[in-house]
């Protein structure tokens, strides 16, 4: 049972990222759970424990491994099943003797966006006291490595993934577009007359890669470099924003 649980951003691996908050919450918890996942989670565990020496805590780490989603079934019931199970997989590490303190789970980028760690502790029976810890998100991360604002003057931003980015396209209302959670490339299916894609992974690390430019003439370098970047590194997480060139929202009349 967890009466007390602390969900920490750590931006996106990088210790600098995690925020002073972050570091003394790191440093309070009694356990700390962490996630071994799949065929990365030998890199993905090593960048987690990087953070929590530069932490300098003293919680029990208590690893769980984390569940496939079953590609059988239909989209919003295969998230929704696999919450469930990370869910129980968490109460199992823990056991049935409840922890002398809160329980912490490192969150990349930021607890509050495209990150389901609130809904699935939500699932826990009993709720426990929940406190968030905001992070760097991958967004701030990308817009910084690049030294570019995220919206131009009066412009709309919208944050979108790219399974909808696949369905929709770019909607012809926005102006700024930031993509997560693309492991397709799915830039490479729209028409790009007009737009400017700023792209990155591993960022605000030592492997950290960008590019920019126009997509029609930067899109397949892009999709290449990724594909590179994931079978040297045996993991990716990137992110990416596409801007209309020349764009202007119309004034309205006087």
């Amino acid at each position: 049972m967890i009466e007390d649980l602390w969900l920490i951003g750590i931006g996106t691996g990088s210790p600098a990222h995690v925020t002073l908050e972050g570091m003394q919450a790191l440093r309070d918890a009694a356990v700390i759970l962490l996630p071994l996942k799949g065929e990365d989670k030998d890199a993905l565990a090593a960048l987690r424990y990087g953070i929590l020496e530069a932490a300098e805590t003293t919680a029990e780490i208590r690893t769980f491994e984390y569940p496939q989603r079953d590609p059988a079934l239909p989209y919003a019931e295969r998230v929704s099943a696999w919450h469930d199970e990370i869910a129980r997989r968490w109460a199992a590490a823990l056991g049935l003797e409840k922890p002398s303190g809160p329980v912490a789970l490192l969150v990349w980028g930021d607890p509050s966006l495209y990150d389901s760690t609130i809904r699935i502790a939500a699932r826990l029976d009993p709720h426990p006291r929940l406190r968030v810890v905001p992070g760097i998100t991958a967004i701030q991360a990308l817009t910084a490595a690049h030294a570019i604002p995220l919206n131009t003057v009066g412009g709309t931003v919208r944050i979108t993934t790219g399974r909808q980015l696949r369905n929709t396209g770019f909607p012809q209302d926005e102006e700024t577009l930031v993509v997560m959670l693309d492991g397709e490339c799915s830039f490479r299916g729209l028409d790009p007359e007009g737009l400017q894609i700023w792209w990155g992974a591993y960022l605000g690390s030592e492997a950290q890669v960008l590019r920019s430019g126009p997509l029609a003439e930067v899109a397949e370098d892009i999709a290449a470099t990724r594909a590179e970047a994931r079978a040297r590194h045996g993991w990716i997480m990137d992110t990416y924003l596409l801007r209309r060139r020349g764009h202007r929202r119309a004034a309205s009349a006087p």
